[in-house]
C-alpha cells in the first residue's frame, strides 16, 4: 500500500541497484560511465513515479506522492537538489535534461491516478503514449548524444513503438488493475462495443483490434529504425538494444495470438545480453 511507498524516490547509490532489475540493465551497461549513471537516475526516476501510479492506495495519496514528485523536481531546476536526488540533478546538469520531460512524465502517471484508463480515444491514447513514453525518449537521446531533430524523432517513433508493444503484452496486467488501454475505435472497428477490461478481453474479436494496435507499433519500429540507420552508431547502440528486443516481444506476441489464455510473453536476460552484445560492436 501507498503508506509504506511514497518516498519511491532515489536514495544514494540507489539507481543503479534499482537499474538493475530491468529487462534493460544490460543495454544500459555498455554506455559510458557518464552516460550510464544519468540514464540509471532516469530509470530510477520513471520506476518511482510509475510505482506510484500502480499502487493500490488511496488516489489522493498517490496523487499528492505525484505532486511532491513534481516539487522535488522543480526544486532541482531551482538549484536546491535534495541528498536523495543528488545523482539526477548531476544528470540533469552534464546532459542538460528538460524540466518539461519529466513533468510530462509525472502527467502521464496522473493519467492513471485520476481515473482507470478504459478505451482511450486514439488521441487521448497518443498523448498518454508522448508522456509516459516518449518522454522518457526526449530524456534519453540528450544522454545518448543524438543530434536534437534526430532525437526528438527517435523519441517520438521509438517510445510509440515500445508502449504499443507493453500494452498489446500485458492485457490481462492491465486488466486486473481496471485499466484497458486499447484505443476504442480499434474495438469498435473489430465490433466490440463493451469497454470493460475483462469483458473485452473475453470477446473473441479481440485478437482484430490487438491486430490493429500491432501493425501500428511495426510502423513506428520501422520508423524508429530508419532514423537510426542514419544516426552515429556509437549514438544509438542503447536505442538499437531496445528496439530489436521489443520488437521481438512483438512479433511474439502477434504469433502467439490474443485470444485466451495468453502466456506471458517475456525475453529472458540472456537474450537481452546477445542482443547487447550484437549491437556493441
Amino acid at each position: 500500500m501507498l503508506e509504506v511507498n511514497t518516498s519511491n524516490q532515489n536514495k544514494p547509490g540507489q539507481a543503479a541497484e534499482r537499474a538493475s532489475r530491468s529487462s534493460f540493465y544490460n543495454g544500459m551497461r555498455i554506455l559510458p560511465r557518464a552516460q550510464r549513471d544519468a540514464m540509471f537516475e532516469i530509470y530510477a526516476f520513471c520506476r518511482a513515479v510509475d510505482d506510484i501510479a500502480d499502487d493500490p492506495g488511496p488516489r489522493e495519496q498517490r496523487s499528492a506522492a505525484l505532486e511532491r514528485w513534481r516539487n522535488d523536481i522543480a526544486a532541482l531546476y531551482g538549484g536546491l537538489a535534495q541528498p536523495h536526488l543528488l545523482g539526477l540533478a548531476e544528470a540533469i546538469r552534464d546532459f542538460d535534461l528538460a524540466h518539461g520531460d519529466f513533468l510530462a512524465v509525472i502527467a502521464g502517471m496522473e493519467m492513471d491516478v485520476g481515473s482507470d484508463i478504459r478505451a482511450p480515444d486514439l488521441a487521448t491514447l497518443d498523448l498518454y503514449c508522448d508522456r509516459v513514453a516518449c518522454a522518457v525518449g526526449r530524456l534519453s537521446v540528450r544522454v545518448f548524444g543524438l543530434d536534437r531533430d534526430q532525437g526528438l524523432a527517435l523519441a517520438h517513433h521509438l517510445g510509440r513503438a515500445l508502449q504499443l508493444t507493453n500494452i498489446l503484452r500485458d492485457l490481462d496486467e492491465d486488466a486486473a488493475l481496471g485499466r484497458l488501454y486499447l484505443p476504442r475505435e480499434a474495438l469498435r472497428d473489430a465490433g466490440i462495443i463493451e469497454t470493460e477490461p475483462t469483458a473485452v478481453l473475453a470477446n473473441p474479436m479481440l485478437g482484430e483490434a490487438c491486430k490493429a494496435i500491432a501493425e501500428r507499433a511495426a510502423a513506428e519500429f520501422e520508423q524508429a529504425a530508419a532514423i537510426m540507420a542514419q544516426s552515429p552508431r556509437r549514438a544509438v547502440r542503447a536505442p538499437r538494444i531496445m528496439a530489436e528486443a521489443y520488437r521481438l516481444i512483438l512479433d511474439r506476441l502477434v504469433a502467439r495470438g490474443f485470444a485466451p489464455p495468453r502466456p506471458p510473453v517475456h525475453l529472458p536476460r540472456t537474450k537481452i545480453l546477445l542482443i547487447a552484445l550484437r549491437n556493441y560492436f
